[in-house]
């Protein structure tokens, strides 16, 4: 049974707010956004559906890929500033590295949804800017931050800044008895799969807001499906499928994290049987959760075929992090600063994107909101954003100054005190499995470079902890990420890196964009590592280095 359509409060189509408006304030103010010509000229300006899913390494999306992938760009190089669901999604509606917009973890003492957050960041989104500057009509279905809905933070009751018509779930991800918010009013679902299997209402809903929204207004649609995150609760119709599907064996799965810091090295190796049974388990029942997500993007793509918008609609496909099954003898999570747990598929189609295109520049989820933005003709010297505008790249642009390098920083959670479950390990673990391997722990404090150019294809990070430990990859030579080169690469490199990563802990806007250091135009100015932009910590790695 389909959803009723949007409920009372949000926009009526033909109601005053939507009909064409000639006030000289209205036309002024849209003349932030009047820059689209260059995208679309001639037509009205472009809509944008971002489509997110939760914890997405590997995918068996064939309908996704087919609609959005073969039919548009690519990019193999796409990259999270956190490995962890908050603090990346914060990162997509602000185009901020977590030190500009502060939300550090999933907690509301992390900033995630906290009352802070709603009032410093949240009116500043990208979703707020196309709303009340650019005239778009804005739509939220699904997963929004993991603590939305708390009490402390404004319940159900608060709708973010900037959104029309909201659907979100209160919470962290499920696919039964949960509770969405709808437009501020709380509505139960229960577990009948006909009518409450939560990626089949997100497409529901947004099927109908297609059908209900303006005609007179350019739309941004953002769905965030729970899929492929824990519990991994599939459709009934494909709860039998990949039965002979394994999480990859690749090099560094069940191997012991040598030179690594010692939240790797504590892992078992090897694996015992039953932890890789659980894993590959684990691994199957995601993969048959995204196959729900692969119908809702049929469903979309056919309806706005349908209703005549699909040519002028750009659309977005990503996940908010990867995700790690059995790589150097970790269980399941993500939170780590390796490749299988920052790197992220992105797909885009749209006017003016050539198809079966594959882009290797190196991109990041804070380039999300700039290159939407930048598609509504908005001015984005006018923003605060960390992140660049990949609109360039997706219309083929020649000549493109782009980055070399990006940030990633994630600081680690963990109690002082011990696990009642492991006496055996120190206090400060967390996300512990029953055989005492823990995922996180406070010290798995770290930021890194990730760097990628015509010569080097490196990734360098420190941790804020007592050994002051450093991790160091080339990725061309490895790129599974075994071997630590930190002790033998030249030392005058690893210096360099070391000022690269300080100053980009503490840069905001334009010096986040600054050359790297394998960048022609790259210098070294002491002044910018010490900026306080963004309210970042204090920086204490690597003073050895210095």
């Amino acid at each position: 049974m389909r959803l009723l359509p949007l409920a009372p409060g949000g926009p009526r189509r033909h109601s005053p707010r939507h009909l064409p408006a000639c006030s000289l304030a209205l036309l002024l103010l849209l003349g932030c956004c009047l820059g689209v010509s260059r995208v679309a000229a001639g037509s009205r300006r472009p809509n944008v559906v971002l489509l997110l899913t939760d914890d997405q390494d590997e995918t068996p999306l064939k309908k996704t890929k087919a609609l959005i992938g073969e039919m548009g760009m690519t990019f193999s190089s796409a990259y999270v500033p956190s490995a962890l669901c908050c603090p990346s999604r914060a990162s997509i509606l602000t185009g901020k590295y977590p030190h500009n917009h502060h939300v550090v973890n999933n907690t509301l003492e992390g900033n995630c949804s906290s009352k802070s957050w709603q009032k410093i960041q949240e009116p500043h989104t990208f979703p707020a800017i196309l709303s009340s500057v650019c005239g778009y009509q804005t739509f939220f279905a699904g997963k929004y931050l993991n603590e939305y809905g708390a009490p402390d933070a404004g319940g159900l009751e608060h709708v973010p800044v900037g959104w029309s018509y909201w659907y979100a779930l209160e919470k962290n991800s499920k696919y039964y008895n949960y509770t969405l918010s709808i437009n501020g009013k709380a509505r139960k679902h229960g577990e009948n799969y006909s009518v409450d299997y939560l990626t089949d209402v997100l497409a529901n809903v947004s099927l109908d807001f297609l059908d209900y929204k303006s005609n007179y207004e350019p739309f941004f649609m953002m769905i965030s499906t729970p899929a492929p995150h824990s519990p991994w609760t599939a459709a009934p119709q494909y709860q039998k499928l990949f039965q002979n599907v394994f999480a990859p064996r690749n090099k560094n799965f069940n191997i012991h994290g040598t030179n690594k810091h010692w939240l790797i090295r504590q892992a078992k190796t090897p694996m015992t049987n039953s932890s890789i049974q659980f894993l590959d388990n684990a691994f199957r029942k995601r993969w048959q959760t995204l196959l729900s997500v692969d119908d809702l993007v049929e469903k979309l793509v056919k309806r706005l075929e349908f209703i005549g918008e699909l040519n002028n609609t750009y659309i977005f496909y990503t996940s908010d992090n990867g995700y790690h099954t059995g790589q150097f003898s970790l269980p399941i999570d993500k939170r780590q600063l390796y490749e299988f747990d920052i790197k992220v598929p992105l797909l885009v189609r749209g006017p003016g994107i050539k198809p079966n295109q594959t882009s290797k520049m190196l991109v990041a989820n804070i380039d999300l909101g700039p290159t939407i933005l930048d598609i509504a003709g908005y001015n984005l010297n006018k923003t605060q954003m960390d992140g660049m505008s990949l609109l360039p790249i997706l219309r083929g642009a020649s000549n493109v100054t782009w980055r070399s390098d990006v940030l990633v920083e994630y600081q680690g959670e963990g109690r002082n005190v011990t696990d009642p479950t492991c006496p055996s390990l120190s206090p400060g673990v967390s996300q512990c499995f029953p055989d005492c391997v823990c995922e996180d722990a406070y010290n798995n404090t770290y930021a890194c470079v990730r760097t990628m150019s015509a010569l080097w294809n490196l990734q360098y990070c420190e941790f804020d902890d007592q050994e002051v430990f450093v991790e160091v990859y080339n990725l061309t030579a490895d790129p599974h990420q075994i071997t630590n080169i930190a002790k033998s690469i030249d030392p005058e490199l690893l210096g360099k890196m070391n000022y690269r990563l300080m100053m980009l802990q503490s840069c905001s806007g334009p010096t986040c964009r600054t050359p790297g250091v394998f960048d022609p135009g790259y210098r070294f100015d002491p002044r910018l590592m010490f900026n306080n932009y963004g309210g970042g910590r204090t920086r204490r790695f690597s003073k050895h280095l210095l």
